[in-house]
């Protein structure tokens, strides 16, 4: 099984590359927790998603310590992978999100059931070891598909807005999925804006993907589809626009080419959208390291 890691952004709000910031006296990243709990999930594979540029960045620093613990591997994001050249803004500097990310990763992943996670997110090792026991029992059936799904209220940060992917669930399976860009959090939960502009306060429980997919790699075909859709989509902003993971398995559902399966955790996520957000995911990640979750000096 393979986990497939989206550390293409630069995280403009952070202000740097948060993928390789330090949260613990030992020089550990957030990923490292991610790797170290996928690997204790029966993870046998990572693939890192990233800018070809950053390349030295991530193997002297994440891929080189987990040389020996599980097969690293690299997939670069471009702005003009699977996009024809005249429909590249020259003023854009920023790849077409996380559909592409994926899809770029496709040559890399084979034929292999994968698991998707954003760099900067703390899921928690139950929502990997529920990853694991999906993928295992889906490896073998073209469209059956996961999410990992949180409480809304659980996800928020006090610093800002965020972007989730708010769902709709019916008898345990996807029914509807919408992301949301900017959700602030609020004393009734989250607001967010609505496609007619009136704001919307989901209560704390709504569910919500924080991007932890589990996908057969029948998945590739559907997104490639939705994909060159929305690169040819004349209404789209030019510069800004992305093509959302979210969206995207949303559609695909509807169309009927696939079921969502929704798997409830019980992990806790913490996360680092801005740089006001660290002091408490480090304390967090302590408090854990201290209670014997983990390990002083994961890789040690």
């Amino acid at each position: 099984m393979t986990l497939l890691v989206l550390a293409a952004g630069m995280g403009s709000r952070y202000g740097g590359l948060k993928q390789i910031d330090p949260f613990t006296e030992d020089g550990e990243f957030i990923i490292d927790f991610s790797v170290y709990d996928a690997i204790k999930a029966g993870f046998d594979r990572v693939v890192f998603i990233i800018k070809e540029q950053n390349l030295t960045d991530f193997h002297e620093t994440i891929g080189k310590r987990l040389e020996g613990k599980i097969k690293v591997e690299y997939a670069f994001q471009t702005m003009d992978y699977l996009v024809p050249a005249d429909k590249i803004p020259a003023d854009r500097v920023k790849p077409w999100g996380t559909t592409q990310a994926i899809l770029c990763a496709e040559k890399v992943v084979g034929n292999d059931s994968f698991a998707v996670i954003n760099s900067d997110d703390f899921y928690g090792r139950d929502a990997y070891m529920k990853a694991a026991e999906f993928l295992k029992r889906a490896e073998d059936a073209e469209g059956k598909y996961a999410m990992i799904g949180y409480h809304m209220g659980n996800t928020l940060t006090d610093n800002g807005s965020v972007a989730r992917g708010v769902c709709v669930t019916e008898n345990g399976y996807l029914k509807e999925i919408v992301e949301r860009t900017k959700i602030y959090k609020v004393a009734g939960g989250g607001e967010f804006e609505d496609e007619n502009g009136n704001k919307v306060v989901a209560p704390p429980e709504t569910v919500v993907s924080m991007n932890f997919w589990c996908f057969t790699p029948s998945v590739f075909a559907g997104a490639k589809e939705r994909f060159k859709a929305f690169i040819n989509d004349p209404h789209r902003e030019p510069l800004k626009s992305e093509c959302f993971l979210p969206n995207v398995v949303g559609e695909l559902k509807n169309e009927g080419k696939c079921t969502v399966e929704v798997i409830a955790t019980t992990a806790k996520w913490y996360g680092v959208t801005y740089a006001d957000d660290k002091p408490g995911v480090v304390a967090k990640l302590g408090e854990m390291i201290e209670n014997g979750v983990y390990p002083k000096g994961l890789w040690k």
